[in-house]
Formats: structure tokens, C-alpha cells, sequence
């Protein structure tokens, strides 16, 4: 899979992110190619510096399905309503995305030991 990753940094002013979110999300979630999204509100830092209030993830199912949802007129129009509402203070990443769940990590650690 393939990430999208939207950091909002503390010094956006989330009156206006919030009043705008839902335009965004209009535009977004209309992007072929989307299969999850999810939110994560930092409400405390544990080391270094930060300064991300927000973090959203996007996931597609490969890169050609992100290139081409961010580059399809729904994808251009989300990009413009969010550095509107963030006045341009919008940290947008993309990357791989792996996940895996502790139970299967786990059982390669019994296959190992069984050795």
C-alpha cells in the first residue's frame, strides 16, 4: 500500500481548518484509488521537538493508484482547499505503508525458537 501523510502543525489556526475540513474531505474521499483514512489528534509530546498538532493518513493501494488520485481533478482540488484552510502550513508526505499485527510477529519468534 501507499501512504498519504498530512501533518498540521500548531501554528495553523484550527478554527479555519475545522471549518474547511469537510470541503476537503468531500474532495479527497472522492479520489479513486482511496481505501482507508484515519486521524490522529497529538495531545502530547514524549521526546524531542514537535510541533505537529495533527497527523492524517491516507492509504491507496500503490503508488500508480496515489499518483494518480493526487494528479486527477478530485486529488487537485483537495490540494488547494488544504493549503487554503492551512494557510499553507501543511506538511504532505508520501511513502509505503507496511503493517503487521503483533500476533503474527509473535509467531515467527515461536517458528525461530522451534528450530
Amino acid at each position: 500500500m501507499y501512504q498519504l501523510l498530512i501533518l498540521i502543525p500548531s501554528t495553523v489556526n484550527t478554527d479555519a481548518l475545522d471549518e474547511g475540513w469537510p470541503a476537503f474531505l468531500d474532495a479527497a474521499e472522492s479520489m479513486d484509488g482511496l481505501i482507508r483514512e484515519s486521524v490522529s489528534r497529538v495531545d502530547r509530546n514524549i521526546f524531542g521537538q514537535n510541533n505537529i498538532l495533527r497527523i492524517y493518513s491516507f492509504l491507496f493501494h500503490d503508488k500508480t493508484s496515489f499518483n494518480q488520485a493526487l494528479m486527477s481533478s478530485e486529488g487537485e482540488k483537495a490540494g488547494e482547499i488544504i493549503h487554503q484552510i492551512t494557510g499553507g502550513e501543511v506538511i504532505l508526505l508520501g511513502g509505503t505503508f507496511h503493517e503487521d499485527s503483533l500476533d503474527h510477529i509473535q509467531s515467527w519468534e515461536d517458528i525461530e525458537e522451534g528450530s
